[in-house]
Parts: structure tokens; C-alpha cells; sequence
């Protein structure tokens, strides 16, 4: 049966190729419905009311001519799964790493990706987070203008490559995170108001219109789009784009991620394998992660930005904007010992208080903790990663701060051997107009923010594309391979302490000494002790079994000496 939600027009037709039309009968509460059976690879699309153009099924699979064109059926029991034997992976002790499709490999498919997954494993990670893959018009963009949130685009390589890829990566050992975004729509290919009342009228956050969730037919949209990924495509969890821009009344008996929650959490009893939701979320609430026992939403984790803030702060000494409040020298033991900086403090940058702490008691692997990830990267004015302003021996503390931090870890695709390459904001909007509108958006608010307009790039060249994608040459090369062997010693070191894995706050203690050159932490984790010195002085400390060093410490008696701009975890 073939059926669409479509309460803003009196009628409905199904056109196929070298077919009459057919008309949809109404169901009820907008539905319509019909009969006609399609197969797999059939390509059809909708004609609404009176109108003669063909539009694509909101909840197609696959767009094989773009997202102003027809959509073709996919048979999701068609593929021939192998990975049967799969019994998931759990967040917790995990390793996160975040990649772009169209800019890790140079093809930028989906099927170029599954050759890295040795690479992958060889640095320990337990689960790959696709920035998301859903349908966007144009060829090439981060992802987050998608209009058909069902179908896989099809410069990745489509439904069936996006199959080939998540059955190869459990044949390997790896989970995958599948970035999804609830809370708007591109601005090119989005006909979904002309079906329903999708959107909410008057109401726009950040990016757009947002999205009508107390509207039933929406609420079901989304929940079933979430479990598709999980169900129909055999992935292993959902990272869920910017949930602060979720906007509900306060009508609904269960906000809209608690739905999410609840129903994920059957699937997961029914298939057997755990499945994680990981929220970004700006409210610095753990609400998000907390059990629904306790008045949560019950999601596995969320992002920490606040992390992140306080170790860009530390490491580059930018102070401007959002970092401003970062730049106190205790905001990295806090957020070391406490998960959050800002739980009910002031936020200049917001100009009130802002966040809620972090229970005692809640696992700190439930938040995610990075050095770097793509928006922070990306958002910046020329995509700088932090290998164009840091040092080799900073980007180093950067790898030891990341692998032994209290929260789950996540590397941005190239972190691990300090790629060179930019990345940019980047765009394919076929539409002149939107382009242009694009880009002197982007100078604007750059602009204002104190940015000189000649280093942001445009978004719709393809230079900035281009310049994006990842250069492999550099994995075997001077300071990039010997950054990338430390990565994977840390990752090695995480999976044989336990302390680094321990998710309880027994032994969590952090403390910071300010020098005239820098600052010098303490960070506790059990036994650990993570000893990181970004002054430019020698650092002379109590000894002990030195399980792993940026720079090799020398000794002092029973003393050890840490060299400047370096990091080194000690047993006792």
C-alpha cells in the first residue's frame, strides 16, 4: 500500500512513467491511500490538487535525479544483510569518530569510506558518526540542508551503498552513529508545506522554520524516520542535531525526545543489541540523559561543548565570544570534575545563568567530549582546524586531554594525525540567488563578529569543497605520523586501565597551577594522574609509573620533570 499525509489539498494522484495516474483515496485525519503495488527500483512521485508537476513522496527512500525529481521505491528486505552474528556496541568506554562522507576520501562515496575502516580500528575506534546523509539538492554540502530526511543522497552512493557501508562496518567490528536533524529544513527542495502543515507557522530558530511538533502526523514523521535508520538500515544509534531548537507546546503528555527514547528503547529489546541516541544539546541540562525513573528524557548521552571551550581555551588562548568565560584557569579542572562549567553560572556570552549540574551520580561517559568536531571547526571564519595555530607538541596534549578525559571521546576525521586541510563551510545550491544569499550571510555574521571578510571563503566555490577533503599523504609523514602513533597508544592505554574508563566521580579530581607562562593541570582519574604543562618551563612533580608521555619526562630523584607544552599520565 501506498500512502501520504496530505491535509492541504483535495485530492492526490500517483504518477509513474508510462502510466495513467491514479488517484489516492482520502483515509481520514489527511491520509490517502491506494493499492497500487511497486516495485523495487519503480519510480513514482505525487501531483496534488489541481496542480500538473510532480512532487517526491516525503518519506522516499531514494532520489536517483535529485530532490525536485521523481522518487524511486526501495524494497528494504532486499539487501542481503551479513552481519547477523552483530550484537552492538555500548557507549560507554567507546571512542567516537565524526566523518563527512564527501570530504574523508577523496571519491567522497560511501564505498571509498569502508576502505578506511583499518585505519579506523588501527586508532581504536568503537563507533564511526556519519555526518548526515539525508537527501539536500545539489551535490555536495555538510549535510544539514537535507529535505528528504528518508532517502540517502545519492552522490554518497544511495540506499544500497549506505547498506554496503553499515554491514561492512559491523563485519569489522564497528557501530555506527547516524547524525540526524529534526529541527528544520533546507531552503531548496522542501515541498513539504505544499502536503501539510509541516512547519510552524511564525516560529523560527537558527537555521528555519521549525518544525510543528504538536502536530501528530509531524511527531510520527520524525519518530518513524528515526527508527528506519535503526530498523530498516541496521545502524546503532542517532546523533540528534541541535534539540534545543525543538519547539513543542506544552500540551504533549512526552516531549518529543522522551518519544524518541521510549520507542528506540523497544527496538532495542526486540533486535537485541543496544542503540544509542546521543542529543547536541546547548541547555546544558541533563535532562537529556537522565532515566525517565528520575524525570529524564532517558537518551544515552549528550555533546559537552563546554568541554571543548574549556580546552581550546586552554590550548590556543582565544577568549572571544562563547570562550570568553573559558578563559578562567578553572574552567578545565571543572568541567574535568564536574562535567558542565556553566551549571547555573552566569554566561556572559548568553547574559544570564545558564545549566543545571550534573547529578553526582550520573555515568560521565554520558557526555561526549572532543577537542575538535565540525562545527567548531567549520563555523570558524576559514575552517582553521587547531593544527594551524598549535604547535606539534600542543596538538599532542590535545591527544592526551581527548583520551583520558572523564567523558566519552570523539575525534574529528584527520584530528588523529593533525591533517593540514582546512574545513570549510561549503556549498552546491544550484540557485544563483540562494548561493549569493548564502555566502554574504556567512561574511556578514563573520563580520560582526570582528572576522576580516577576505578569509571567509565562499561557500558555493568548489575550491572550498575541494580544499576540505582529508589528504591521506600525510598519515606516513614527520610530526603527522608521529601524532597519529601517540593517538593510537592513548587509545591502547584507555582500553587497558580501567581508570580511564571508569565512569563513577570517586577519584575525579582536578586542580590548576598559574604560572607566568602558562598554566599547569592536575587531573585525577583513580590511580591516573594526567600531569599537562602549557608553560614554557620545565615542571618538577611527585614521580610515579609513567604509562604514556607527549614528551618523554626526565627524572629528578624520586621527582619527575615535565617538560613545557607537554602532557604525561602517571600511575601510582
Amino acid at each position: 500500500m501506498i500512502e501520504v499525509w496530505a491535509p492541504r489539498v483535495e485530492r492526490v494522484r500517483l504518477r509513474r512513467p508510462d502510466a495513467d495516474d491514479v488517484a489516492l483515496t482520502a483515509a481520514g485525519d489527511g491520509w490517502w491511500r491506494t493499492d497500487v503495488a511497486l516495485a523495487d527500483g519503480d519510480e513514482y512521485g505525487f501531483v496534488l490538487g489541481d496542480g500538473g508537476d510532480l512532487r517526491p513522496d516525503p518519506r522516499s527512500r531514494r532520489q536517483p535525479r535529485g530532490v525536485h525529481d521523481a522518487s524511486a521505491w526501495v524494497d528494504p528486505a532486499s539487501f542481503p544483510w551479513t552481519d547477523e552474528a552483530w550484537t552492538g556496541r555500548q557507549l560507554a568506554g567507546g571512542l567516537i569518530y565524526e566523518l563527512h562522507l564527501g570530504t574523508f576520501t577523496p571519491e567522497g562515496t560511501l564505498d571509498a569510506a569502508i576502505a578506511r575502516f583499518d585505519h579506523l580500528i588501527d586508532i581504536g575506534v568503537t563507533h564511526i558518526e556519519l555526518l548526515p546523509v539525508n537527501a539536500f539538492n545539489g551535490t555536495h554540502n555538510w549535510g544539514y540542508d537535507g529535505v528528504l530526511w528518508y532517502a540517502v543522497q545519492e552522490t554518497y552512493g544511495g540506499p544500497a551503498a549506505y547498506q554496503r557501508f553499515v554491514d561492512a562496518a559491523h563485519a569489522a567490528g564497528l557501530a555506527v552513529i547516524q547524525d540526524v536533524v529534526y529541527n528544520h529544513l533546507g531552503p531548496s527542495g522542501n515541498y513539504l508545506p505544499e502536503y501539510g502543515p509541516y512547519l510552524r507557522d511564525g516560529s523560527r530558530n537558527t537555521w528555519g522554520d521549525s518544525l510543528n511538533l504538536d502536530e501528530a502526523a509531524v511527531r510520527s514523521f520524525i519518530v518513524e524516520n528515526a527508527l528506519m535508520w535503526m530498523r530498516d538500515f541496521h545502524v546503532d544509534g542517532l546523533r540528534l542535531d541541535a534539540v534545543h531548537a525543538l519547539h513543542e507546546s506544552g500540551e504533549q503528555p512526552v516531549h518529543i525526545l522522551q518519544e524518541i527514547a521510549e520507542r528506540t528503547d523497544a527496538l532495542s529489546a526486540h533486535v537485541g543489541r543496544p542503540l544509542t541516541l546521543i542529543a547536541e544539546s546547548d541547555l546544558n541540562d541533563p535532562v537529556m540523559f537522565l532515566p525517565r525513573e528520575a524525570g529524564g528524557y532517558g537518551l544515552t548521552a549528550q555533546w559537552s561543548d563546554d568541554w571543548h571551550h574549556a580546552v581550546h581555551v586552554a590550548l590556543t588562548g582565544e577568549g572571544v565570544g562563547y570562550y570568553e568565560d573559558f578563559a578562567d584557569p578553572e574552567a578545565l579542572p571543572k568541567v574535568w570534575t564536574e562535567g558542565f562549567f556553566h551549571n547555573g553560572t552566569y554566561s556572559s556570552f548568553r547574559e544570564r545563568d545558564h545549566g543545571k549540574p550534573v547529578p553526582d551520580d550520573a555515568a560521565s561517559w554520558r557526555l561526549v567530549t572532543y577537542a575538535q568536531d565540525h562545527d567548531q571547526i567549520g563555523n570558524r571564519a576559514a575552517g582553521d582546524r587547531l593544527t594551524a595555530t598549535l604547535s606539534a607538541d600542543r596538538l599532542a596534549v590535545a591527544a592526551v586531554l581527548t583520551l583520558t578525559a572523564p567523558g566519552t571521546p570523539m575525534l574529528f576525521m584527520g584530528e588523529e594525525w593533525g591533517a593540514s586541510t582546512p574545513w570549510q563551510f561549503f556549498t552546491s545550491h544550484p540557485e544563483p540567488e540562494l548561493a549569493e544569499a548564502t555566502a554574504k550571510g556567512r561574511i556578514a555574521e563573520f563580520v560582526k563578529m570582528g572576522w576580516d571578510e577576505s578569509i571567509v571563503p565562499h561557500p558555493n566555490d568548489p575550491a572550498t569543497f575541494e580544499r576540505s577533503k582529508l589528504d591521506w599523504s600525510e598519515v606516513s609523514q614527520g610530526d603527522h605520523a608521529r601524532l597519529l602513533d601517540l593517538y593510537r597508544q592513548l587509545a591502547d592505554l584507555r582500553r587497558s586501565r580501567p581508570e580511564l574508563t571508569h565512569p563513577g566521580p570517586g577519584g575525579r579530581d582536578a586542580e590548576v597551577q598559574t604560572t607566568s607562562t602558562g598554566p599547569r593541570y592536575v587531573l585525577h582519574r583513580g590511580a591516573a594522574r594526567v600531569l599537562v604543562n602549557l608553560s614554557s618551563e620545565p615542571w618538577e612533580v611527585a614521580g610515579g609509573d609513567v604509562w604514556i608521555a607527549s614528551v618523554k619526562p626526565t627524572s629528578a630523584g624520586e621527582r619527575l620533570v615535565v617538560a613545557p607544552e607537554s602532557a604525561v599520565v602517571v600511575g601510582a
